[in-house]
């Protein structure tokens, strides 16, 4: 579960950083790169919720 913590935390880091260059710079590329890097975020958090549950039943 660290290890999928960790990869989250990598993931959401790249995020940040293109999100901010599309607000700021208004760079499109980084905007499409956001855009797929929030649909990963979004099967990891999946993840995360499923083994933390399980982890609370132990």
């Amino acid at each position: 579960m660290k290890n999928l913590a960790g990869k989250i935390k990598e993931s959401f880091d790249a995020f940040e950083k293109d999100a901010t260059l599309q607000l700021e710079k208004s760079n499109k590329a980084a905007g499409t790169r956001a855009r797929k890097e929030s649909l990963e975020l979004e099967k990891m958090l999946k993840e995360f919720r499923k083994k933390s549950i399980e982890h609370s039943k132990k």
